[in-house]
């Protein structure tokens, strides 16, 4: 990756690191969340082993998931950083919709509330997207097959995580969520 792109990626990342911890310093108290080592096994190691899988190519070296599945050329890189910025924004943006309902975790909020405004009205999980768009930039940008295993890693893990959050709503707002989930997609509209 040219070194230009490089540091604009880890200024995304960055961006989103210092939001997320900056918007987390005011959320609701939990009523209802899922063990630790479930969250670890489910959410963290995924995370952290799709970021191994977009560490630095030389970890690859003479590995299959070093192959190239788009060019090392300018053109993918900047629309992969493209990407990687236009998914922070729509991350962000769905983050600071939810205020003090948001939590890393599957978790139901004292006084939760339903969003429905912004990305919400269209995706029921549009930071779960904005993620995996930031992280199919990323791939794109890195331009070898880990980027695409790590992109589905990710998949699973906040496929696995959506599941369980629409679950517990649905139990939370009833009616009403069940009358959301039939006028909005998960994560693509009108694909997913």
């Amino acid at each position: 990756m040219d070194p230009r792109f490089g540091t604009a990626l880890n200024l995304v990342w960055s961006t989103l690191l210092a939001y997320w911890l900056w918007s987390a310093r005011r959320v609701k108290s939990p009523v209802q969340m899922e063990p630790l080592s479930k969250r670890f096994v489910a959410y963290w190691l995924p995370l952290i082993l799709a970021l191994v899988l977009l560490g630095p190519g030389e970890w690859f070296a003479g590995c299959p998931l070093r192959e190239q599945f788009v060019p090392h050329s300018i053109a993918f890189q900047s629309m992969g950083l493209f990407l990687c910025i236009a998914s922070v924004a729509i991350a962000c943006w769905s983050r600071h919709l939810l205020g003090e309902n948001w939590s890393a975790t599957v978790q139901l909020k004292d006084n939760h509330q339903l969003i429905t405004r912004g990305p919400y009205g269209l995706i029921r999980h549009p930071i779960y997207t904005g993620l995996l768009l930031l992280f199919l930039g990323n791939a794109v940008l890195v331009g070898d097959w880990r980027g695409l295993v790590a992109v589905a890693i990710v998949f699973a893990s906040f496929w696995r995580k959506l599941r369980l959050e629409e679950r517990w709503l649905s139990e939370l707002f009833g009616e009403v969520y069940r009358q959301y989930k039939g006028r909005t997609s998960a994560l693509i509209p009108g694909l997913l």
